[in-house]
Order: C-alpha cells, then sequence, then structure tokens
C-alpha cells in the first residue's frame, strides 16, 4: 500500500508535474521579491523561503499538488517585527511558527475546516481572484503601449494554444515567447531582474543570532501566534480549494504539522514565513501538475534559475508574468457564484459576499474567514432555533396533556420552547415528550427548568420523558427544577 501510495503522488504524471512545476517557478520569483519588499527584508529571504517552503511540504504536506512558498498575507504580518527588531528576530519568529502549526496538527486542529461552509470558501476564492488581479495594477498603470500589447499577446497565447496542442502547458510558452520577443526587439519594458537582485549563492544553515530569553519569546511570541494562525487558515482554504479540482481528499492535520515543519526549516536557512498559496496551486492544476513532484520541482527549478540562471531569467519581462497572473485570476473566480446569486438562498448570498468585501477592504484574508465563519455560525443557529414544534394531546379525560417537543433546543430556540406551552389552563398532570428533542446547552436546560417550575407552581404535575443519554447527562448536571427550593428561585 505504501508503494502504491508512493507510485500516486510522485511518479503518476512525471512530466506534466515536471511540466507545472517549471510555469510555478517562474511565476514564483517575482512574487517572492514582492512580498519580501513588503516585509521590509532583502529579496533573497523571500526567495530562500519560496524555495525551503515547497521542498518540505513536498514530502511532508498532506495535500499533493499544492504550493506553499513565500506569501503576502505572511508578509503584511512581518512588517513591524522586521522595522523594530530586524531580521534576526524574524528568523526567530518563523521557527516558532513551524512549532505552533506542529502542535496545531498534532491538535488535530486542521478538522476545524469542517465548520466552513461553502459560501465562505466561495467567498474566499472569488476575493483572492480579485486580490491577485488587483496586484497587477501597478504593472499596468502609467506604462508604454508596448506593455499592454505584449501582455494582450500573453493572454492570446495562454488561452489560444490549448486549443491546437496541450503538449506543453500555454503558460510556459508564454513566458519563454515574450521574452524571446523582448530581447529579439531590445524592447524598454519592466523585467524580473527590476524587481530586486537575485541571490547569487546557496541557502545555509544558520541559527537566528539574537539572545534566547524570555524578553525574546515576549517579542516574536504574538507575531509568531498570528503568523500560525493566518498561515494555518490560508493553507487550509487553499487545500479545501484544490480538493475541490482535483476531485481528490486531503490530510488537514498532516497539512498543519507539514506547514510547521516547512517553516521550521525556512527560519533556519534564512527565509521568511510561508503558507499555501492559492494563485501558485492554481497554476499548477491548471498547468497540469497534480502530485507531490510538481511542488519538489517547483522548489529546485526556483532555486536552480534564480542562483545559476540570474541573468537569464532577469530579462523576463513582467507582462509575461502579469498575464499568467490575470489567467489565474479569472480562472480562480467563481462566475457561477454570481449567477446563482438569486438563486441560492439570502443568508448563503450574504455570507459569500461578506466574505470577499472585508478580504478585499482590508486584505487581510484571516479577517474575511472569520466574518463569514461568524455569519453562517449566525443564520445556522437563526435557521435551526425556528425549526422547533411543540405538539399538545389530552387524554379522554382531560387529566392528563401530553407535549410532544420535536425539534433542537438551544440559546437561539429557548424562548419558542418556552412559549410552546401553556400554563393558565388548569390540568392534573403534564407529561413533556422529550424524544424527538435534544438539549445542547445550560440555556436549554434553564428553558425546561422554567417550564416545569411554572406548571409546579400553577399545582400541576409534570413528568418529563424520552431524554437521550446526552440531554439526560446535562440534565442531571444543571437542572433546578428537581432540587428542593426551586420554585423559590424561581420566583425570585
Amino acid at each position: 500500500m505504501l508503494t502504491s501510495s508512493i507510485r500516486q503522488d510522485w511518479l503518476s504524471n512525471i512530466r506534466g508535474d515536471l511540466l507545472a512545476g517549471l510555469v510555478v517557478a517562474l511565476a514564483l520569483i517575482p512574487e517572492a521579491i514582492a512580498f519580501s519588499i513588503i516585509a521590509g527584508v532583502d529579496p533573497k529571504v523571500g526567495l530562500y523561503a519560496s524555495f525551503s517552503m515547497a521542498v518540505v511540504i513536498a514530502f511532508a504536506g498532506g495535500r499533493p499538488g499544492m504550493i506553499s512558498a513565500a506569501t503576502g498575507a505572511m508578509a503584511l504580518v512581518m512588517v513591524s517585527l522586521v522595522k523594530d527588531h530586524g531580521l534576526q528576530y524574524l528568523l526567530a519568529a518563523t521557527v516558532l511558527t513551524g512549532v505552533l502549526q506542529i502542535v496545531a496538527g498534532a491538535l488535530k486542529l486542521g478538522s476545524l475546516m469542517r465548520f466552513v461552509s461553502r459560501s465562505v470558501i466561495t467567498g474566499f476564492v472569488n476575493a483572492l481572484a480579485i486580490l491577485i488581479f488587483l496586484a497587477q495594477l501597478p504593472e499596468l498603470t502609467h506604462v508604454s503601449w508596448v506593455v499592454y500589447a505584449m501582455t494582450a499577446a500573453g493572454l492570446v497565447i495562454i488561452y489560444g494554444l490549448p486549443y491546437l496542442t496541450r503538449a506543453v502547458p500555454s503558460p510556459l510558452v508564454c513566458i519563454l515567447v515574450l521574452t524571446g520577443v523582448a530581447l529579439a526587439f531590445n524592447l524598454d519594458i519592466r523585467t524580473v531582474g527590476d524587481m530586486g537582485e537575485l541571490p547569487d549563492s546557496l541557502p545555509v544553515f544558520l541559527l537566528p543570532d539574537m539572545p534566547l530569553n524570555l524578553e525574546t519569546l515576549r517579542i516574536i511570541l504574538p507575531y509568531s501566534v498570528t503568523l500560525a494562525v493566518v498561515g494555518l487558515l490560508e493553507s487550509m482554504m487553499t487545500a479545501s480549494i484544490v480538493d475541490e479540482l482535483t476531485d481528490t481528499a486531503s490530510n488537514k492535520n498532516r497539512e498543519c504539522v507539514g506547514q510547521g515543519v516547512a517553516n521550521i526549516a525556512t527560519g533556519f536557512i534564512g527565509g521568511m514565513a510561508g503558507c499555501a498559496m492559492i494563485g501558485q496551486s492554481m497554476i499548477n492544476v491548471k498547468s497540469g501538475g497534480r502530485g507531490r513532484l510538481s511542488t519538489l520541482a517547483a522548489g529546485i527549478f526556483l532555486l536552480i534559475m534564480v542562483v545559476f540562471l540570474g541573468p537569464w531569467v532577469g530579462q523576463i519581462p513582467m507582462a509575461a508574468l502579469v498575464a499568467v497572473m490575470i489567467m489565474v485570476s479569472i480562472g480562480t473566480f467563481s462566475w457561477d457564484s454570481l449567477r446563482k446569486l438569486r438563486e441560492h438562498p439570502p443568508s448563503s448570498s450574504i455570507v459569500m459576499l461578506a466574505t470577499v468585501v472585508v478580504t478585499v477592504s482590508t486584505h487581510d484574508l484571516a479577517k474575511g474567514v472569520f466574518v463569514g465563519v461568524l455569519l453562517s455560525g449566525i443564520f445556522f443557529a437563526h435557521k435551526v432555533g425556528r425549526v422547533l414544534r411543540i405538539d399538545r394531546s389530552n387524554d379522554a379525560h382531560d387529566a392528563l396533556r401530553t407535549y410532544n417537543v420535536v425539534g433542537q433546543v438551544f440559546f437561539a430556540s429557548s424562548e419558542a420552547f418556552i412559549a410552546g406551552f401553556d400554563f393558565k389552563e388548569v390540568v392534573e398532570q403534564v407529561r413533556i415528550d422529550v424524544s424527538r428533542a435534544h438539549f445542547w446547552d445550560i440555556t436549554a436546560i434553564s428553558a425546561l427548568d422554567k417550564v416545569v417550575l411554572k406548571f409546579k407552581r400553577e399545582g400541576t404535575e409534570v413528568e418529563v420523558v424520552g431524554l437521550d443519554a446526552a440531554s439526560a447527562t446535562m440534565m442531571d448536571r444543571f437542572a433546578l427544577h428537581d432540587k428542593p427550593g426551586a420554585i423559590e428561585q424561581l420566583m425570585h
């Protein structure tokens, strides 16, 4: 079985994985440099991080074919740490981030992804597509017509080549052709080399140069916690999207551990913290990458190109990479979600749109997803709280009234539960049948207390029947109606 898994993950799509890895590596270079600039560090910090993250995650991650590297979301968190304390503290924070992510994986926090609704994921995807497109605008403003022509030609190649042949990924052909045109005609346009200086040496193992004491921990811990949460959130969301694109499952808890191991390794070779990248993962999948080999190839090709082929890579026109990223943006956006805005329930559409608006306006994926999950929870609680029915029936002599409770009783439905009983109509005995209900929290138990005690105050005998095991346990621990002096407590 292990042999079969290795063959499937590494050897089932060798040619496609290698070519896709090459495309991803080319697209990673300008992004890694840009994210380094955002974080306030040397470009090689982001490039080494992208190499390390991709190589390590290829072996340790839980999602074959997903790309992890330096990202903008993580870079934004690091800005003040680098500004106030310098690179060495960032490297230490990166290592600690990895440790925290491994702990999260050991605690199986990856399983929490099941609480993220489809609407939140769709909103996340659409927001990412918009952010990817907006990130390309600086390369398309205040530039000559040549840049627009090159970008348009790149898009024609990307979308037109598959109609002729799919033997080679069209984004790779786009990059090669536009680079050849730029060199042949000596075009004066922005290139990868203009983004920043590429490293000319391999990364080496090093320990962060700062004091190992509680003061250092106090400084880096808040940043590491934030980096760990943002990194895992983006990685889990990306894994879910790639799961759907490839119709395969992934191990989210293993992915948490893998991200941690990759960040620890990255911190020790002079790289900044990273996580999964939705844009690069989409490039990989759309270019034919499916296995772990594609992720490994992306990391190795990246290092080879920036260290050994730097002068050539520096000649790649940014217009070619902008065309690739626009393709990613268009392919990432869920256009079907716009068509179905009116068809879907209003609550689902609101959750999706709120996730998009918050993410795009703040450029913070964590805040967008948090708002989406919060709204999903509120709408769900409201919906379930309304699904509660209480039927009543009397025996032949009207001495016994039976209330049949059907549904979920919790904080959102407790008032409706109490309102379903008639406390004023005189009856000798009341039976409350909850065999088709479940009591979820202490608010529900408190509501049942009030019902029982109000009946008893009117002189009615009350019997509660049909409690399931979990509800009975809650009742034994928290109920008051069977305790001495309960009616007096209710009146006061």
